[in-house]
């Protein structure tokens, strides 16, 4: 589990690509803290930690993550945004991420309000349902809170601290980056479509017919 806040931003030394997916080399100081076996999170896709050595991590991305996501689009010296998995004890800071990727979306306006820079997406595969005004999406594994609804997209305000520590800061219309809706909002949906029409879960509640003991005869 993730918190959406960025440890690092490290940047693709070498990919290596084959039928059966992709071979990632990343840079990043992150590496003292990183050990074979850990999650690490991606642009904000969950990826685990072949081997570590130096500054440098190896991470191996299966087709099926490659097509559901923007990694497909990295090439060596991209900045890619990293964050180790939360610890027990550690604040949660921004929202609860998983590393899955839900989709991805498409920048389609970028521009500067004051100090801040609003950007906004456009999103498909009907995510739109799952995002909400001033609710939390993860955008290339960043939390930030949503500041405006407009049909199939939406727009975030990214303050100074985001642009500088994060690869955000250089997105352009055109561009894509992977989007993790809140994971609370799919468990709500599950769980109001299981009701019934009077406002129940199918089956919960029900009566139940059993068989009276009729005593000797």
């Amino acid at each position: 589990m993730f918190t959406g806040l960025v440890g690092d931003v490290g940047r693709i030394a070498t990919i290596e690509r084959t039928a059966d997916g992709a071979r990632l080399s990343i840079d990043t100081e992150l590496t003292l803290e990183l050990r074979d076996g850990d999650s690490v999170a991606v642009n904000g896709v969950c990826l685990t930690a072949t081997a570590v050595e130096g500054r440098r991590f190896q991470a191996e991305v299966m087709n099926q993550t490659l097509s559901l996501s923007s990694l497909a689009e990295l090439s060596p010296g991209a900045p890619v945004n990293l964050e180790l998995a939360l610890r027990a004890g550690d604040r949660l800071g921004g929202h609860v991420v998983q590393g899955h990727v839900d989709g991805i979306g498409h920048i389609i306006e970028v521009s500067n309000d004051g100090f801040a820079r609003r950007v906004r997406v456009e999103v498909d595969g009907g995510l739109e349902r799952y995002v909400v005004e001033h609710g939390s999406i993860a955008i290339d594994g960043v939390s930030l809170t949503v500041a405006e609804l407009d049909g199939r997209s939406f727009t975030v305000s990214l303050i100074p601290e985001t642009l500088e520590r994060t690869n955000l800061g250089a997105v352009k219309p055109g561009g894509s980056v992977n989007l993790e809706v809140d994971v609370l909002a799919k468990y709500v949906e599950k769980a109001v479509s299981a009701m019934g029409s009077d406002g129940r879960e199918a089956g919960v509640g029900d009566p139940v017919e059993r068989d009276r003991d009729q005593g000797p005869s």
